[in-house]
């Protein structure tokens, strides 16, 4: 569970007890909430899925018998891809993290592809943080993740179901009636001059995106957006 800013942790190691996670499962589920684990080494993956965790954040070094218990429990993969391929590009972290990072990149791209073999529940997150375009990591380039589980291997449609119907998944009993085109859903849509099917990359141009509606009032293509 240590990520990697920590300059002494280790990315494999389990940070919490097991006792630990069971009571914050539990605390949350008193209130309706799931939980959310930042989890990279299998040993946190494990105890978080065993405590009843609803999503696992990263999962680098998730194997098989990781993918089978999400598959059993129904817990969600988050892999926030487009942190890890911000910071690689930019090299703005520190040397040690840095040098944490490319040791881990490939194999965080080898089990997010093995969780989608084995047909684990995706959902598109970011772990973007900063305000700014010209900064590492900033809001503003989320739609990179996209196309980066595109090169993974996920097929376009099943990257457009994890960036939208399954994402309000990842809240369990507080998830909003969002990400589906269905009656009692908020009407939230995206129009775009570029297949998506053919081009992954369209969500990163907002040139490409000439209408956006949030719960059915149009926020971006209007005529005062002209």
């Amino acid at each position: 569970m240590y990520g990697v800013p920590s300059e002494v942790g280790d990315p494999i190691h389990q940070q919490f007890t097991d006792a630990e996670l069971r009571a914050i499962v539990g605390v949350a589920g008193m209130a309706d909430r799931v939980v959310a684990a930042h989890c990279h080494g299998k040993p946190g993956i494990m105890a978080a899925l065993n405590a009843g965790v609803h999503t696992i954040e990263y999962g680098i070094y998730l194997y098989e018998e990781c993918a089978a218990a999400m598959r059993e429990t129904g817990a969600i993969l988050v892999p926030t891809r487009t942190i890890i391929q911000e910071i690689l590009d930019s090299r703005a972290a520190p040397p040690y993290a840095q040098a944490k990072l490319e040791a881990l990149a490939d194999r965080h791209a080898q089990a997010v592809a093995l969780a989608r073999e084995a047909g684990v529940t995706v959902a598109m997150g970011t772990d973007l943080a900063l305000t700014g375009i010209k900064l590492p990591a900033p809001w503003g380039r989320n739609g990179r993740e996209l196309a980066l589980l595109t090169a993974l291997g996920f097929s376009s449609l099943a990257v457009i179901e994890a960036a939208t119907a399954n994402g309000p998944a990842t809240l369990g009993p507080q998830a909003p009636r969002s990400g589906q085109l269905a009656a009692g859903y908020d009407a939230g849509l995206l129009v775009l001059d570029v297949n998506p099917l053919t081009d992954m990359t369209v969500f990163t141009k907002p040139q490409d995106i000439t209408g956006v509606w949030k719960a059915g009032r149009r926020v971006k293509g209007v005529p005062s957006d002209r």
